[in-house]
């Protein structure tokens, strides 16, 4: 990517150092839950935050104790500053033209090891994450290096990761993620997992629409970089990892959805560029 002479965005909080620990009853099950959290990036913490309340009841609590700021990030997190500043120029562009709408830029905390958010506590383990309650992106630079082990390296590899999760804040604000979560109350859990699927799929397909449009408007993708976006979405397709953790596959627990329905609407977002060829939630085939 020619991200280098890009704009570095301004909304970003630095937590990297401060780290945060949870006391978490019940032992062996509380780390269980977070290791299998680990099986999905892009988790919402809620889910997690929903087990071990239940585990450790009402005498929790937070320490916050200051660590040294990890070395060897400068370059990454000047990459991931720039990738947010460039998805905030294309989504404010992408609302006025195509929504006839003000876009509201979202925060980038960078943290290490652990952290809270307006969602509750949150491992590293569990990967990038979304927070709506607070509009804040939520990610451990140590993530790059989780995805180059799990055969994803390359610089637009961790946009896409960016760019998906700023499509999580898009749905935020045009009112579809209180909508899921309202249809989710009345579903089993199995409905809830499908209608997950459709959430995430639709925000692989904002991510596509971001990078056509960044590209278009500033040039910025290489030989090889769609190659990269893609094997990213393949490679954490509920599938492969399930794959991977366990030796098997489980299809009604799919979350974000398998490693062939992230690439298609990665592509479908990528070649269109329009934010109405997203529509998860109507169509009969994802």
């Amino acid at each position: 990517m020619l991200w280098k002479a890009g704009r570095r965005s301004q909304n970003v909080e630095d937590r990297r150092g401060l780290g945060v620990s949870r006391g978490i009853g019940g032992g062996g099950i509380g780390i269980l839950l977070l290791v299998l959290a680990a099986i999905f990036f892009d988790i919402d913490p809620r889910i997690i935050m929903q087990g071990t309340e239940i585990l450790g009841g009402e005498s929790e609590s937070l320490h916050t104790q200051t660590q040294p700021i990890p070395t060897g990030q400068e370059e990454a997190k000047e990459f991931t500053t720039v990738i947010l500043a460039d998805t905030e120029d294309t989504w404010k562009v992408l609302f006025s033209d195509q929504l006839n709408k003000k876009y509201k830029e979202p925060t980038l905390v960078l943290f290490s090891g652990a952290v809270k958010s307006a969602c509750g506590f949150a491992q590293a383990a569990m990967g990038p994450f979304y927070c709506p309650y607070d509009q804040k992106v939520y990610i451990d630079l140590n993530f790059f290096d989780d995805l180059k082990k799990l055969g994803a390296p390359g610089d637009f590899a961790q946009a896409y990761v960016i760019a998906h999760e700023i499509g999580h804040h898009i749905q935020t604000l045009l009112g579809i993620s209180e909508r899921v979560n309202a249809e989710g109350e009345n579903m089993d859990k199995h409905q809830r997992n499908a209608l997950s699927v459709r959430q995430e799929l639709q925000a692989d397909c904002f991510a596509g629409v971001w990078a056509n449009n960044a590209h278009r408007a500033r040039n910025i993708l290489e030989s090889g970089d769609i190659e990269e976006g893609l094997n990213a979405a393949s490679v954490i397709g509920d599938d492969r990892l399930q794959k991977r953790s366990q030796g098997y596959i489980v299809p009604e627990s799919f979350t974000h959805g398998s490693s062939a329905q992230r690439v298609r609407w990665f592509k479908k977002g990528l070649k269109s560029g329009k934010i109405s060829d997203c529509d998860t939630f109507t169509t009969n085939k994802l």
